[in-house]
Order: C-alpha cells, then structure tokens, then sequence
C-alpha cells in the first residue's frame, strides 16, 4: 500500500477539499518498462487543478493526480537494465497523472536524472516548469536580442523562469501581474518593466513603451481573460503563444480576426516538444545547465505535505500564490 491523494468526483476546491481524499491504495509492481520511485518531492502545476476540477478528464474515477516527481529508484520492471536502485531521477509530463503519492510506476523512458547538486525540492519545483520554459524560450519562437516579448502571470512558476529566460537570451521582457504584491518577483525575475493589470491596461502599457510598434512575441498562460488584450499587443506577424489558460479556455477564434495584423496564434504542449527519449534528454540537459549556472532561480513559496494537496490548489486557483508550490509525502 502506498499513501496516494486521489479525485472521488471532480470539482472545488470550495471550502470544504473532499474531492481530494488522501488515502492508502495498492501499487503492484512496476510493469515492463517501468521505473518504480520512492518520491521525495512533488511539483504542483495548474494542470493539476484542471484534472480535479473535470476540466481536463481523467482515465477514471477515483484517480490519482500530479505529472512531476522527483525521487529514487526503488524497483525495475521487466525489460529495464538500470539505473541502479537509489538512483535519483524525476519526470515531467508525459504520464498518466499520479505523482501526488508516495510511489509510483513511471515509464523508464520518461525519467530524466537529477544532477546531485540540485536538490530535491528545487528540482521538483523546476522540471515540468523549467522544460516548459525551456520549449517556450527557445524552440517554439527562439527569442534573441532585440525581441520584444510579454510575460502574463509573470510571478507565477512558469512565468518567473521563463522571464528569466528570455532575459537571459537578450530580449526586452514586460512582465503582466496581477496585483502589486507580485511585481517585485516579476522585477527580481528579469522583467524590464512590470503591468499590474488590477489597475493598467496592458494593451496601453506595451504601446507606449514600444512606441506603437508592439511586440514580437507574447506567452499567455491566462487564457480567456487575456487573449484579446494579448493580440491588442503585437506587432504586425507577431506571434500569441498560448501557453496555457488558467482563466479558462479562450472562445473559439474567428480566424478572420487574425487579419488585423497578419497575427499569428499557436498552443504548444510539452509532450509535444518531448515526443522522443532524445528530444526529452536534450531539453532536460538544457535546463540543468541554466539552473546549475544561476541563470534559472526558482523561487518555491511553501513545501506542504501530500494530505495538504487542497491547500496548494486554493492558492493557485485564488492566483494567490507566487513561484512555485511542492509537497513532500
């Protein structure tokens, strides 16, 4: 038996979390392929909410949730030579959702390792994060020196390091939050300059700072409360990455509104950008290099235990929290 937080019936949080239950449940043995770990960090991402609430479905119910762990190898299944038990390793998406446990059976090509200088929280904090940042930074519009990018939920964990990215990569970076309790992170983060949309307009903010010329690129991983006002952003060809939507799903678009200025819009998923062992072992090099260098500085607001999973999606879901949030089992 290994103790697990598991979705009974989708929704809340609400006042009262019952739909996350922490409870024992069996776990057989790792099948072919698979990579039992004994986790020792868990990563909190806002798919997550979107899994519990029934906004993303579930294989079945009651389920487990979470897609990123990092923790030791404790058993192989048939067909896997290594690593050696105790190994540390983590994964990132990719996987039927489960992490919020003690254990569990990952798929052996899924797992990256973990550099033994980069600790267990950061590394849960920063692996589903850091590899989305990294696809967001560098392969879906490679940003440089001179590019004028916008960073919404700049403070969030996502937002902080890809700010620091494209910093990193030479680019002018405007970071959006949404209150002013959360520009200074923003600011530590590498943004030039920081909208608070509670009380700017940051359609009115990025024009002005680039002279109406607007920008090259904007991640928006807000969604339905963003989207126009992100368009509203771009220069003539720019590009909207729609990086995620934490407000909700934006309406369907009118492709015809795209003419305004020769716009154009993608959704990237991760797993699309780590289809490969291959492609998953470069990104995951990449980005421990950038975090060993200091380049990425992951800032982690609070380490809860797995039974207080609910606690971690109200403050998402209220965007109360900044960074990164992680459970310990």
């Amino acid at each position: 038996m290994v103790l697990c937080v598991r979705v009974h019936r989708p929704g809340g949080p609400g006042p009262l979390p019952e739909q996350l239950v922490v409870e024992d449940v069996p776990l057989p043995p790792p099948g072919r392929g698979e990579i039992r770990l004994a986790h020792t960090a868990i990563g909190v991402n806002f798919i997550d909410c979107h899994h519990r609430a029934g906004r993303a479905p579930l294989p079945s119910l009651p389920h487990g949730l979470g897609i990123e762990a990092v923790g030791v190898v404790e058993a192989l299944g048939e067909g896997v030579n290594g690593p050696a038990l105790g190994t540390r390793l983590g994964y990132a998406a990719g996987v039927v959702p489960g992490a919020y446990a003690s254990h569990a059976n990952v798929p052996s090509w899924r797992l990256v390792p973990v550099p033994d200088d980069v600790d267990d929280v950061t590394a849960a904090a920063v692996l589903c994060k850091g590899l989305t940042a990294e696809m967001l930074a560098r392969r879906v519009f490679k940003v440089g020196p001179g590019h004028r990018v916008l960073v919404h939920a700049a403070a969030g964990g996502v937002g902080s390091l890809l700010c620091q990215w494209l910093r990193h990569q030479g680019a002018m970076v405007i970071g959006a939050v949404s209150s002013a309790a959360k520009a200074e992170l923003a600011r530590r983060s590498g943004c030039h300059q920081v909208v608070v949309t509670a009380t700017e307009s940051v359609v009115d903010v990025v024009q002005a700072i680039t002279q109406q010329r607007g920008l090259d690129v904007v991640y928006d991983g807000v969604g339905r409360d963003t989207f126009a006002a992100s368009l509203g952003c771009l220069r003539k060809r720019g590009l909207l990455v729609m990086s995620g939507h934490a407000s909700g799903l934006p309406l369907p678009i009118d492709v015809a509104l795209l003419q305004s200025g020769s716009w154009f819009v993608t959704r990237p998923v991760l797993t699309d950008y780590t289809a490969t062992r291959q492609e998953l072992l470069h990104a995951a090099e990449v980005l421990w290099k950038v975090v060993r260098g200091g380049v990425l500085r992951p800032h982690v607001e609070a380490v809860l235990p797995l039974a207080a999973a609910a606690i971690a999606h109200r403050r998402l879901e209220a965007r109360d929290s900044v960074g990164s949030l992680v459970l310990r089992p």
